[in-house]
């Protein structure tokens, strides 16, 4: 683990880790049979950075995709500007089939479309999926807003895979992101927790 001076992690293998101080958590939302959750109150100036922590999402459609977008006008339209990356690595619980690659057919250039954050994610019961996103400075007038996503997924699919996506990118937007909302491409979230926290100055 290494050691801590300042703030700042020294790891074993000699990296730095800068802490940003402490998560507050400012709401948490449960789906059942929701189309999607959105979070309207709580993203303001307060806090620099936000987090989202999504914890198994599970959807009701077959091969369902969760994705997110953002809003300038408090959740009134989710259909902020972006350009974004998505890569995946994905394994087989056999053992057989493995990737890890970029793939253009899921990002986005300059669309006010929603951004995908996992792979295609089965209905079976002990599907779902879990990860966090990260938003940075949404209340800025100045800058862009930056986010970068980790998810993991199962899926049953030919015998079952673990699939890790990553998706980042930035609202091209000036105006301040004062509402995100989470939602499947296709049906609703089953079922699921989304948690909100703001990320103290250290």
């Amino acid at each position: 683990m290494g050691f801590i001076s300042n703030g700042t992690t020294i790891l074993d293998n000699g990296a730095f880790s800068v802490g940003l101080g402490g998560l507050v958590l400012l709401s948490e939302q449960t789906a059942s049979a929701s189309a999607s959750i959105s979070f309207t109150t709580g993203i303001d100036s307060t806090y620099p950075v936000y987090k989202f922590e999504f914890i198994n999402c599970h959807p009701a459609n077959n091969n369902a995709t969760f994705t997110f977008n953002m809003s300038t006008d408090g959740g009134s339209n989710y259909n902020v500007t972006k350009t974004t990356t998505y890569f995946w690595a994905y394994h087989d619980e056999a053992d057989i089939e493995t990737s890890l690659g970029y793939l253009a057919s899921r990002d986005l250039a300059q669309s006010t479309a929603y951004a995908q954050l996992s792979s295609s994610i089965g209905n079976n019961a002990d599907e779902a999926c879990s990860g966090s996103m990260t938003l940075f400075n949404p209340s800025s007038t100045t800058y862009v807003k930056h986010f970068i996503s980790t998810e993991n997924g199962y899926s049953s699919a030919f015998g079952g895979y673990t699939i890790n996506v990553r998706t980042a990118g930035y609202g091209n937007t000036t105006s301040a992101i004062n509402a995100v909302q989470f939602k499947f491409d296709s049906g609703n979230i089953d079922s699921g927790t989304i948690k909100l926290y703001g990320i103290k100055d250290s």
